[in-house]
């Protein structure tokens, strides 16, 4: 099955998938309480560290499935220098960026089986309402499985048009 996860086993690797995510919620809930430039600064560096501790793949990895943000976090920008909230605007995007990479380090270091596992075990109790706790592990799967497969797709129809076209 195609994963986001690292082909590689580095330190990230051998946290149980239980830990990750906890610390990463805990992570999330800090970095919403952080208002100031500098600690959502600070985030970003210690996200930075923690990404090039895994190797250079993982950076090069990291930095493709932060590009997006950078248009989103742009508007924001924008739109916050615009209300007159420049500062503001600044602290969301760096702390967009902190949560995305995050979320991203955690996604790396957990082979898709260990997080079907998490998830299907915190969605036992959906089996007392008569849902199989394996419905949300595999769509969870099925979503991460799939995010490399739409990543690839404007690459791959855009060389479809270029054959088609002068």
């Amino acid at each position: 099955m195609l994963s986001l996860a690292l082909p590689y086993r580095t330190w990230a690797h051998r946290l149980p998938a239980a830990l990750k995510f906890g610390l990463l919620a805990v992570a999330m809930i800090a970095l919403m309480r952080i208002g100031s430039l500098a600690g959502q600064g600070a985030a970003v560096l210690v996200v930075a560290a923690l990404t090039a501790s895994l190797g250079s793949r993982a950076v090069r990895q990291s930095l493709v499935t932060l590009r997006p943000l950078v248009w989103i976090v742009a508007v924001i920008l924008l739109w916050d220098t615009a209300q007159g909230r420049f500062q503001l605007g600044v602290v969301f995007g760096l702390r967009v960026l902190a949560m995305v990479g995050l979320a991203n380090l955690v996604t790396l270091t957990t082979p898709l089986p260990e997080i079907v596992a998490l998830i299907e075990w915190l969605a036992q109790p959906l089996a007392r309402l008569g849902i199989s706790p394996r419905v949300p592990a595999i769509s969870v799967a099925l979503v991460i499985r799939f995010v490399p497969v739409l990543r690839a797709r404007p690459a791959t129809l855009a060389e479809a048009w270029g054959a088609r076209g002068a």
